[in-house]
């Protein structure tokens, strides 16, 4: 009797848990889809003629970014657009010398008449949402252009970007385009990602009426849209998405230009892309349960409901395949007594092949993004491989919520780097985070799903071998790389005989 509720209760989880990652495979493919199709749509919005130009605001928030400052702050002064109709305002929330460089600066602009301010805050109430909301009583523009300190635009940005304001737009949002794509294999396969979303994700959402973020930064906001919705909020960290979200509920419109890139730095650290990873998994979860109820509440169409769904809980995805972690060892010691139940009567083979829609995303992302797929494909392959290796590190995300653990805003540290001769110069440099505890459980995981692929392999379970294997390589990927790149920093600073710097050592002191 024990046995066969076992049985059953096993079959109704894997069944549940495939079911769950064939439905995200297909809205996958519905992007894919969409944005191939919608990439070409003659009849997508154009970009208004403007016969006087408005008054923008251009808004930096910044936090301890002493590498990278400078570049944007010159980048943004730069712009090509009548200075009478154009305010700078570095948001400065830095403990460190950053202030000083980005006070100094800031003067010596000031002297050539750029209309730019310095706003330095003492704390960080409310993080990059409060420096956002803090700031919007001395902005002057009727747009508010947003940019974080890695990004790099180019002069014309707002003479591109401002025309796509025709009246009920609210926001309208560039391309990411990459500073250091070739610098690792890191940074290439989190570029061939970041490709997707843009070209393909952003443009399928964007041009099929369907709901869609400002991504943060290289965007730009009406200003009456903005303070409509209820203006920047920080109860998620993603609150870019948030604020995305309330604006289109109230009926504004969104436009994604993708013709418009505007290159950044992407982490060359694996323990700074998964902190970043991390603040976007858990705000997106925040995002969802703060406005799916009232999504669904909205008298709109049910396939606009169901692509927000999937939008803002993508990052369940991890959430699934760790359940298939889990749930293969156990299938496969019950496969003697229950021999049917590894295949699910030919439904598990049918989910199975949703599991190659990624790979084929990612391609065409790249496609779209006019690389050359040839140098590429090895990443793809490897990063719907890599993938995986996150699902400890949104798993963690989501018992914070559930435990209501305080969420800080952790920005994503950017060194420079792959901008310079010297590549390992970051491993020296100031913000740095060493491996924390959370990589030993990623190997400990990844040596499980080893053990369970070998085992299935002993039994001829190929389907079980080479998806335990995937989940393997991919746990071993990113905790390999993140232990490797802290015996490298330790072994740098020894060469050099230099100190653990502060920040590093109060980072590490307590326990991050």
């Amino acid at each position: 009797m024990f046995q066969t509720l076992a049985i059953i209760l096993v079959a109704t989880l894997y069944f549940l848990v495939s079911a769950g990652l064939f439905a995200y495979g297909l809205h996958c493919f519905s992007m894919l889809w969409l944005g191939w199709r919608k990439a070409g749509d003659e009849h997508a919005p154009q970009p208004a003629e403007l016969t006087e130009w408005p008054p923008v605001t251009v808004q930096i928030p910044i936090y301890n970014e002493m590498y990278v400052a400078e570049r944007i702050i010159k980048a943004v002064s730069q712009f090509d657009y009548p200075a009478d109709k154009l305010q700078i305002q570095v948001l400065d929330d830095s403990t460190d010398q950053t202030s000083q460089i980005v006070a100094q600066l800031v003067s010596q602009i000031s002297q050539n008449g750029t209309n730019i301010d310095h706003i330095h805050r003492t704390n960080r109430d409310g993080y990059k949402a409060g420096a956002l909301r803090d700031a919007m009583p001395l902005a002057t523009g009727d747009y508010l252009a947003i940019f974080d300190a890695d990004f790099d635009p180019d002069p014309d940005y707002l003479k591109q970007m401002v025309p796509w304001f025709t009246p009920n737009v609210g926001f309208v949002q560039a391309r990411w385009d990459h500073l250091n794509r070739d610098y690792s294999i890191l940074t290439k396969t989190q570029s061939i990602f970041i490709d997707a979303h843009f070209t393909l994700e952003q443009v399928a959402r964007s041009r099929s009426g369907l709901y869609f973020n400002f991504n943060g930064t290289a965007g730009i906001w009406r200003r009456e849209a903005l303070e409509s919705a209820g203006g920047w909020s920080a109860d998620t960290l993603t609150e870019d998405v948030d604020l995305s979200y309330r604006t289109m509920m109230l009926g504004w419109e969104a436009v994604y230009v993708n013709d418009v890139c505007v290159p950044a730095e992407l982490p060359v650290s694996a323990q700074g892309f998964r902190r970043q990873q991390h603040r976007w998994a858990r705000g997106s979860l925040e995002c969802a349960m703060k406005l799916l109820p009232n999504v669904w509440s909205q008298d709109i169409p049910f396939g606009r409901k169901l692509a927000a769904t999937f939008h803002l809980t993508g990052y369940s995805i991890h959430f699934l395949i760790l359940g298939l972690v889990i749930l293969y060892p156990i299938i496969l010691l019950l496969d003697p007594v229950a021999p049917r139940l590894i295949g699910l009567g030919g439904i598990a083979a049918l989910f199975a092949l949703t599991s190659l829609v990624p790979t084929a995303f990612f391609i065409m992302g790249q496609r779209q993004a006019d690389h050359k797929l040839k140098f590429s494909i090895l990443f793809i392959l490897f990063l719907t491989t890599a993938g995986a290796g996150l699902m400890l590190n949104t798993l963690r995300a989501g018992l914070e919520i559930f435990t209501k653990k305080q969420a800080e805003f952790e920005r994503t540290a950017k060194f420079g780097s792959g901008l310079s001769e010297a590549k390992g110069v970051w491993m020296v440099q100031r913000y740095n985070l060493k491996a924390d505890q959370l990589t030993f459980w990623e190997i400990l995981l990844g040596t499980v799903s080893l053990c369970t692929s070998l085992y299935a392999l002993s039994m001829s379970h190929w389907g079980i071998a080479f998806y335990a294997m995937v989940f393997s390589v991919g746990l071993y990927y990113l905790s390999g790389l993140t232990l490797f790149q802290t015996l490298q920093m330790q072994w740098a600073r020894r060469q050099i005989k230099q100190p653990e710097d502060p920040v590093q050592k109060a980072a590490r002191l307590s326990g991050d």
